[in-house]
C-alpha cells in the first residue's frame, strides 16, 4: 500500500519571473510533513506503480481547501512527479503550480505558512531538500 501523496506549492511571478515557494510551519511538503527517516527514491530506482493511489486532483483539491483556495487555483506541473521511502510505504509527491497574479500571501499567513526563494530553505531536512531542487529545475525548464 502507497503512502498518502503529498505535494509542493510553488508560485511563478509571470513579470519577473521571481519563483517562490509555500513554505509551512514543518516544512514545503503539505498537507502533511514526510517523516524524519524519508528519503527521495533516485529516478533510476524501481518504483511499484501497480498500486492504486490517489488521484492528483484529490490532492490538489485538499491543499487548496487548506488554504481557502479554489482548487482551479492550483495547476499541476505534469513534468513533475517525485517518490519518496517512508515507513509507511512509497508516497508520490507533486508539483502544484499557483495561477495567480500574485502569490496569495493572505492564505498562506492564516496558515501560518509564507512564501520563500529556494536560497531560504537551507535548514530543510535533507530529502525536502533535494525534492525542493528538483521542483527548481522543474519550473525553470
Amino acid at each position: 500500500m502507497p503512502a498518502p501523496a503529498r505535494m509542493i506549492l510553488v508560485h511563478k511571478q509571470r513579470t519577473s519571473a521571481m519563483i517562490r515557494f509555500l513554505r509551512y510551519g514543518n516544512g514545503i511538503i503539505a498537507p502533511e510533513p514526510l517523516p524524519k527517516l524519508a528519503q527521495v527514491v533516485d529516478e533510476d530506482d524501481q518504483v511499484d506503480e501497480a498500486a492504486v493511489v490517489l488521484h492528483p486532483a484529490v490532492l490538489i483539491k485538499a491543499v487548496a481547501d487548506t488554504l481557502g483556495l479554489q482548487g482551479d487555483d492550483i495547476e499541476l506541473e505534469s513534468d513533475f512527479c517525485a517518490h519518496v521511502d517512508t515507513p509507511d510505504g512509497v508516497a508520490s509527491v507533486y508539483l502544484g503550480a499557483l495561477k495567480s497574479i500574485d502569490p496569495p500571501f493572505d492564505a498562506a499567513k492564516r496558515i501560518g505558512a509564507r512564501f520563500i526563494a529556494i536560497t531560504e530553505a537551507r535548514d530543510l531536512p535533507p530529502a525536502e531538500l533535494k525534492l525542493l531542487r528538483s521542483a527548481y529545475t522543474c519550473v525553470m525548464e
